[in-house]
């Protein structure tokens, strides 16, 4: 199964993105090699869902060339930035997910945790023009909400504060428990934002910053500040 799953993502990742994973991918190829892992139907919604897919795609790869003065063409982002391959994994297991597919989704992301050090889990809710600046330690949980516009650095955590239990002290599944990022907001490295706290639209969370409470829009919170918890 795994060793399917993974022809299916560098596939996909062909067929997208020809010139830099390999030519000769076709609708056709992917759609069968999609059929051995999940039902026709929905391997059918997966080839109706590229082109939304790479629009998608190419307003992360501009939010990368915008957000960084180092990279000098798209080509460099897409051979060389790790947040491409991740999120190339993430938006297709996302629309798997939706499609009621189980295990696949966590498969083809935890194929990109492997690849790039970037672990989004399927059914987190990214917007477009979504980055991440160099990569490596970044965790989005699976309830996550990001708005439009979005910039994270490296080592940023999008995470549970806490985990409910029921009366069996067992954790309780499905319930909202990461935050919710509105558009245009920036976190940079290694900051921590846990539970489900809103932070505002434009804000800006300095470095090595602990957040377990909410921003007001446009707040900016830097290390000389008192740490928002």
């Amino acid at each position: 199964m795994v060793n399917k799953v993974e022809e299916v993502i560098n596939s996909f990742r062909s067929i997208l993105f020809p010139k830099f994973y390999g030519e000769g991918m076709t609708e056709e190829l992917l759609y069968a090699q999609l059929c051995r892992i999940i039902d026709k139907k929905a391997a059918s919604s997966m080839i109706d869902y590229l082109p939304e897919l790479k629009e998608q795609l190419e307003m992360d790869v501009e939010a990368a060339y915008n957000g960084d003065p180092a990279a000098e063409s798209y080509d460099e982002i897409i051979c060389c930035y790790p947040v491409i391959k991740a999120m190339i994994n993430y938006r297709v297991a996302h629309k798997m997910l939706s499609l009621g597919i189980s295990l696949i989704p966590r498969i083809i992301t935890e194929k990109a945790h492997s690849e790039t050090g970037i672990d989004i889990h399927p059914a987190a809710s990214i917007g477009h023009h979504f980055t991440i600046d160099h990569g490596t330690g970044v965790v989005i949980g699976a309830t996550c909400i990001i708005g439009n516009n979005v910039k994270l650095y490296q080592g940023v955590t999008l995470g549970a504060k806490s985990f409910p239990l029921d009366e069996k002290g067992n954790p309780i599944k499905g319930i909202p428990r990461h935050p919710i990022i509105e558009d245009d907001v920036i976190i940079y490295s290694n900051s921590t934002v846990l539970g489900r706290i809103t932070i505002g639209r434009g804000s800006i969370i300095g470095g090595n910053l602990w957040v377990t409470k909410g921003t007001e829009p446009g707040e900016k919170l830097m290390q000389n500040d008192k740490t928002k918890s």
